[in-house]
């Protein structure tokens, strides 16, 4: 369930009207059983990062990306919706599939995409959102995915940067269900109430905390 912060309603409404007028609309995908496949030329990933909204946003900016969609995966009932695995009962995570050029973009790029967008130390939940529907992971489609995934993770574990173990998962691609549509590009389609969301839940705060004293030098941050 998203945390609601109405009470930055006035700051941040300013700042995102001003973004609404570069923000470039899409069709919002129809929900279905399974996202499309990925067409000739193109490949997918599939991250679990805790909100998707927030993740879809984040990756919607790395070139080489062709589409990103909302879904779940991971679980063990047939037809998850957003109500069903909100109750962290499903086994289920949001997450989200990306298409990509691999001529434009390589996986260990998007991989690097990923992990500053996660908390690899929460294995809870992500920033402001808690339960098991939130956990971060990593859903490889091919055998060299999961050599690459493993390899970004033990890179991590090893790089000093965290007091506690990386939490972040790498799993067999299984299932992926298209989140309904009011899910997709959600951070376009209500920007005002995104920025709230994103702002109030911390998430930019904490992820300044993990990276930023890699470019300063600072000692490392404390987990949390």
């Amino acid at each position: 369930m998203r945390v609601r912060f109405t009470h930055l309603l006035v700051p941040l409404a300013v700042a995102a009207m001003a973004a609404i007028a570069s923000v470039e609309l899409r069709p919002a995908d129809a929900a279905s059983a399974n996202a499309p496949a990925a067409s000739a030329g193109s490949a997918v990933a599939t991250f679990a990062a805790g909100c998707f909204w927030c993740v879809e946003r984040d990756f919607d900016k790395v070139e080489g990306v062709l589409s990103t969609t909302n879904g779940y995966t991971g679980g063990h009932t047939a037809n998850p919706d957003y109500d069903s695995i909100a109750t962290g009962t499903t086994g289920h995570v949001e997450a989200l599939q990306v298409t990509y050029d691999p001529q434009r973009v390589s996986y260990e790029t998007l991989l690097a995409a990923f992990w500053h967008t996660v908390d690899p130390v929460d294995g809870r939940g992500q920033f402001c959102d808690r339960g098991p529907q939130y956990r971060p992971a990593i859903f490889v489609h091919t055998a060299e995915q999961r050599r690459l995934a493993e390899a970004s993770v033990k890179a991590m574990q090893d790089s000093g940067l965290f007091n506690r173990p990386i939490v972040v998962a790498v799993r067999d691609a299984v299932k992926f269900t298209t989140a309904e549509p009011e899910h997709q590009d959600y951070y376009k389609r209500n920007p005002i109430r995104y920025m709230i969301y994103r702002y109030g839940c911390g998430r930019d705060q904490r992820l300044q905390q993990i990276w930023s004293h890699k470019a300063s030098g600072k000692p490392r941050p404390p987990a949390m």
